[in-house]
């Protein structure tokens, strides 16, 4: 079956000018013009799409999801499989939130008790299980399970005060960092201010802290992009600045 624009749009529920754009940009080709210069979509593209939307709805750029849909190597079932379980991690998180908002208001009701450290339960959980799909296999290659468990552990049991700290520090870090990174020179005392709130960061979550491992951490910020992406994103070069300014507070 062929579709028209404005037929595959009602199909999949997004717009007609979002399907041209999707042709402007390449991303997604129509199966052919007819005659009157109509676009016309088959079973193949509406798959495609199906693909697109999945991508976007796990929240990746449009240019991100032209690379993968457009890779000759690309394999639509070992997708789907990829999908179903990014989307039932998605569903887990906002089981566990919907769960605290009950929670939340069975005791503004007077129904139950809750204690502080539970109000962010789901919030804090999101942190351990993001933490764990994005660097699990390479920290705990690094670290050891148990250091990880224990790790993943003390962050799950964060007061409601200690956890506002975490976050709040963890948006100072990034500021502090570009501001260090003015100074262009990682021993300077900006630069050192920094990597020190760095490790008080870190300490809210690591059993104990240790310069090594510290020192450690920071190889992995330049050695894997993952790591790296995380604080050039506020400035190129950022990871290799903060890698080397934590070589001299550690040294």
């Amino acid at each position: 079956m062929e579709y028209t624009v404005k037929k595959l749009a009602n199909l999949s529920g997004i717009s007609t000018r979002t399907l041209r754009y999707y042709d402007e940009l390449e991303l997604l080709k129509p199966a052919r013009k007819n005659s009157s210069g109509y676009r016309l979509y088959g079973e193949s593209e509406v798959d495609k799409l199906q693909q697109i939307l999945f991508y976007r709805e796990l929240g990746l750029e449009l240019e991100q999801i032209k690379h993968i849909v457009n890779d000759p190597k690309f394999d639509s079932a070992h997708a789907l499989v990829e999908h179903r379980e990014k989307l039932l991690d998605k569903r887990m998180q906002l089981d566990l939130l919907i769960t605290n908002v009950e929670n939340t208001i069975s005791a503004k009701k007077g129904v139950s008790i809750m204690a502080d450290n539970e109000k962010f339960q789901g919030f804090k959980q999101k942190l351990v299980d993001d933490n764990e799909k994005q660097y699990g296999n390479e920290t705990r290659g690094k670290y050891g399970d148990e250091l990880v468990d224990r790790s993943n552990a003390k962050m799950l049991n964060l007061s409601e005060e200690d956890y506002q700290e975490f976050m709040r520090l963890e948006q100072e870090i990034l500021s502090s960092l570009v501001e260090a990174m003015k100074t262009g020179d990682p021993t300077s005392e900006a630069a050192q201010k920094t990597v020190d709130l760095h490790r008080q960061w870190l300490s809210f979550t690591w059993p104990t802290y240790s310069k090594e491992a510290h020192r450690g951490l920071a190889e992995m910020y330049v050695a894997d992009e993952r790591f790296a992406a995380y604080y050039d994103k506020v400035q190129l070069g950022a990871s290799q600045f903060l890698r080397d300014a934590i070589r001299v507070y550690t040294s």
